[in-house]
């Protein structure tokens, strides 16, 4: 493994974090930077874990979810049960968005719904109005 290393001020820049953010992924399980005195020293398998657990956050998993994956990686290479259980938490992940999609979907069908509603009542009330004035 590479003898490369960095404060977490690199990786904040380089991932356009904060470093506040940085140190609650620390807190979570996530990195464990090793220290010199003050400083946090954190090697290329912690970047690569910060890659990982952002890309997962891009996914939509929770933190503990990406550390849960992140942390079978640290296990014995066996890749069976590694994927196995990638593909349950993928899978669960994909059960809820499709859940919030069809939420989503029934929400903007009401929505047209209403607009379409809203517009012909709209049509209604000019053209009385219009009679009115006339």
């Amino acid at each position: 493994m590479s003898n490369t290393t960095f404060t977490i001020g690199e990786l904040a820049k380089e991932f356009d974090l904060t470093t506040r953010a940085i140190r609650f992924y620390e807190d979570m399980g996530l990195l464990a930077p090793e220290r010199q005195g003050r400083n946090r020293v954190y090697t290329a398998r912690d970047r690569a874990r910060l890659l990982l657990t952002l890309r997962a956050k891009r996914l939509g998993l929770s933190l503990t979810e990406a550390r849960d994956v992140l942390d079978m990686y640290d296990s014995p290479r066996d890749t069976v049960p590694q994927l196995e259980a990638f593909l349950r938490v993928l899978g669960a992940h994909r059960e809820r968005l499709e859940a919030q999609m069809a939420e989503l979907q029934a929400n903007l069908a009401e929505v047209r719904a209403q607009e379409t509603a809203s517009r012909a009542a709209l049509t209604r009330a000019r053209k009385a109005a219009t009679r009115a004035t006339a």
